[in-house]
């Protein structure tokens, strides 16, 4: 009886707790935030004093007092508090929003969660969730959601494959029936791009390149496969020389890019190779048909899908907005409960 009281007077919320990103769908109203997955706390008191794209501002630049930081890593929570505060400030955020009615924070919550967590892991985010007011929880296997965010026909009996490429994760499934048949999870990402990137301007030019600057770089420049006007593509690496200790900038071209880039993205390629081996005959058909498709902030690096496609011989498209499916598929199953029954984690 209660749940259905507070379900007149609070917004039910799908959210893809994301390591880079948190996006948050609001039933009926559709994504409403759509933020860096980042806090900033004072360090002595544990005030939170940002959240989101003010804090992803502060990240690297902050006083020995205050501390940016990303609650999230791999996927999974590194810091259960700030995460918990994180997902606070967003219910609450939702919640002040013009009405017709005042909202009471109590929503029903599905949160995407990467395929591989452990059981552990999965009751923190439920603790998490719970303790930043949510009446119910919910967690969705991030392939699966970002399926039916994609609009794949899931409860068909054919074979969908989806690889969905995230800040600190690799999700590789394929699933037939309304269940996921083979599910691989890769902690290879966004996130190690980035460090590929820092690493390799350590190694051969001495220089100290922060993590936001090696995203930037990644972002604009950064390709796996040939690009147009490649010769007009250049990135500047601005960090610190590590021998002398003063600013230093170079110049680096698209293709030196390519070859940082291209050594993790075959670790994931080889990954997805694995998961085609090990998938029913009957649904590799289905898959050599319609294709293999790709989701998550990371599969929009240039040249990804035509790099794939090359290696696998298969077909590979990039869903439209690929850093909402996710999201999308999460705000799906709050208006079909039948389908959310189906398809949610058993905790």
């Amino acid at each position: 009886m209660l749940n259905r009281i507070f379900g007149y007077f609070s917004h039910d919320i799908g959210i893809d707790l994301g390591t880079a990103n948190t996006l948050v769908y609001v039933k009926g109203k559709g994504i409403l935030i759509r933020e860096p997955s980042v806090v900033t706390i004072h360090k002595k008191t544990k005030e939170v004093l940002a959240v989101g794209n003010e804090a992803k501002k502060m990240l690297g630049k902050t006083p020995n007092n205050i501390i940016a930081v990303r609650p999230l890593r791999d996927g999974v929570i590194s810091d259960f508090y700030v995460t918990e505060k994180m997902l606070s400030y967003f219910i609450g955020l939702v919640h002040e929003m013009p009405s017709r009615f005042p909202k009471i924070p109590r929503p029903r919550i599905v949160i995407g969660v990467p395929s591989g967590v452990t059981s552990v892991e999965r009751k923190a985010v439920v603790d998490a969730a719970r303790n930043a007011g949510a009446r119910e929880t919910f967690l969705l296997e991030e392939p699966m959601a970002a399926a039916i965010g994609a609009g794949l026909e899931i409860s068909e009996p054919k074979g969908n494959m989806i690889v969905d490429l995230g800040g600190g994760t690799t999700e590789i499934a394929v699933i037939s029936l309304g269940g996921v048949v083979i599910s691989k999870s890769l902690r290879i990402a966004g996130d190690e791009l980035d460090m590929e990137i820092v690493n390799y301007a350590k190694t051969k030019y001495n220089l100290l390149l922060g993590e936001r600057t090696a995203e930037e770089i990644k972002i604009n420049v950064g390709n796996v496969a040939d690009v147009e006007k490649e010769t007009e593509n250049r990135a500047v690496f601005r960090g610190r020389d590590l021998r002398t200790g003063l600013p230093k900038a170079v110049e680096v071209s698209a293709y030196e890019l390519r070859e940082i880039l291209r050594p993790p993205v075959y670790s994931v390629i080889e990954t997805v190779k694995d998961a085609l081996e090990e998938t029913p005959a009957e649904l590799i058909s289905d898959i050599i048909k319609n294709g293999i498709v790709l989701a998550g902030g990371t599969s929009q690096l240039k040249g990804l899908d035509r790099l794939m496609m090359h290696e696998l011989n298969v077909p590979v498209r990039v869903v439209d907005d690929p850093m909402t499916a996710v999201v999308k598929g999460c705000g799906k199953v709050l208006d079909d409960l039948d389908l959310l029954m189906k398809v949610k984690i058993s905790l």
